[in-house]
């Protein structure tokens, strides 16, 4: 295993564009790190960085301490699973996750080349397929025979390029579960570059954001969700996203399209002079309809009323939509991140979060509560969390990181008792 650390990497190409820009991260022995963004955010041009495959134009990038900018990827140790799974189709199973061991040219014997084999294939559940060919297996075998690969080249690290970009939905979360239990049971330093915010967010100790080739935050997943440092971090993280509403500071309120809102305590003191427009950051799950929030709970937020365009029933959970009238100037801020974040524009709606046995419904006047407790408040120009709370973010980290090696020592110790 090892450590991986990135000293103000730049990449830059022909024409001068920095596709990756002073990123520095400690990637720790063990760790699984996510990489994210949205599409051209130099995420894949990152880990290509690491693995050897892209030059490094300026920066250090070190592996246990180690500086490896000229080594070959073959000298670095470390094990690449790709999208397309790069299999060799007139191999069997077997003989593709042996296949970077026979390269080694006489360094195994053939009984350590089969112990090594079977043992990935025990690990990935693929005793069965091993004389199979890579075209009579499904997506999901393909992968692991991929990342069997990988495994018996007792490689320093793993490195994922958005392995399961090419697998449908339902494939996708249950390569995820795999993915993340093999590589608590391993405990072996990982980095998985994926566009989708859900991967991110359920497979990762730490996700670093990348924007344009600057990284933007990188922190625990429940740190990043609930404390963003700033617009482009919130608006990617979390699903629904989270809603941006414009607002107008006049003392002690926020007038926002949908009436005024109470500036809350732990905003107080760090909003901008009256008349400067603020964007509220408000994430669906903030809301409910007023009609299921007790008198305690209710003096915590503040309601309004609003009329609902249409309402969406999912069974355990039910989400409506507000529609109101943009400031032009915020609107082309939000239209501005919105392309940040691949979306052609940012509608002006609030998506919110509604009891599933709500009778709220499309064309209707409903009363909402809204938990202005855990609302925050962005800089539209600068993009800036004002409120947000770095001490109580940095908490949240630690103790994921408390968390997940407890997790990983339990696994060791589940492994070992089974002999």
């Amino acid at each position: 295993m090892a450590s991986i650390t990135l000293n103000h990497l730049v990449k830059k190409y022909g024409d001068g564009f920095p596709a990756v820009n002073d990123v520095s991260i400690d990637i720790a022995d063990g760790e699984f790190l996510i990489l994210v963004g949205p599409s051209g955010c130099g995420k894949s041009t990152l880990l290509r960085m690491i693995v050897g495959l892209e030059d490094i134009t300026s920066g250090d990038l070190l592996i246990n301490g180690q500086r490896v900018n000229e080594k070959e990827p073959r000298e670095r140790n470390l094990s690449m699973v790709f999208q397309n799974y790069a299999l060799y189709p007139h191999l069997t199973v077997y003989e593709n996750i042996a296949f970077p061991l026979r390269l080694s040219k006489g360094k195994f014997s053939d009984e350590e080349i089969d112990r090594k084999v079977r043992a990935a294939a025990s690990t990935l559940d693929l005793d069965e397929h091993l004389e199979r060919k890579p075209a009579n297996l499904s997506g999901g075998q393909r992968q692991r025979v991929a990342m069997g690969r990988a495994i018996v080249r007792d490689a320093d690290a793993f490195l994922f390029d958005e392995p399961l970009s090419n697998l449908d939905a339902k494939l996708r979360g249950q390569m995820r579960t795999e993915i993340a239990q093999l590589q608590r049971r391993m405990g072996i330093t990982s980095v998985y570059v994926t566009h989708d915010q859900t991967e991110a967010m359920t497979l990762g100790d730490r996700v670093a954001v990348l924007k344009k080739g600057i990284l933007q935050q990188i922190a625990s997943p429940r740190e990043l969700y609930e404390q963003p440092a700033n617009l482009f971090v919130a608006g990617f993280i979390g699903s629904p996203s989270m809603n941006f509403l414009p607002a107008h500071v006049q003392g002690n309120v926020f007038g926002t399209p949908l009436g005024d809102i109470p500036v809350p305590q732990h905003a107080a003191g760090k909003m901008p002079p009256d008349g400067s427009i603020v964007l509220l950051g408000l994430r669906p799950e903030h809301f409910e309809d007023a009609k299921f929030v007790d008198e305690a709970i209710a003096a915590r937020g503040t309601t309004f009323d609003a009329r609902f365009t249409h309402t969406e029933w999912l069974g355990n959970q039910q989400y409506g939509y507000i529609r109101y009238q943009p400031d032009e100037a915020v609107q082309a801020k939000l239209n501005e991140l919105a392309q940040d974040l691949d979306a052609d524009e940012m509608q002006p709606q609030l998506v919110v979060s509604l009891d599933a046995t709500s009778r709220i419904r499309g064309g209707t006047e409903g009363r909402i509560w809204v938990d202005t407790r855990r609302m925050h408040v962005f800089n539209p120009e600068t993009g800036e969390n004002l409120t947000r709370d770095a001490e109580a973010g940095a908490e949240l980290t630690r103790e994921a990181a408390e968390e997940r090696q407890a997790e990983i020592e339990r696994a060791r110790q589940e492994l070992a008792a089974a002999g």
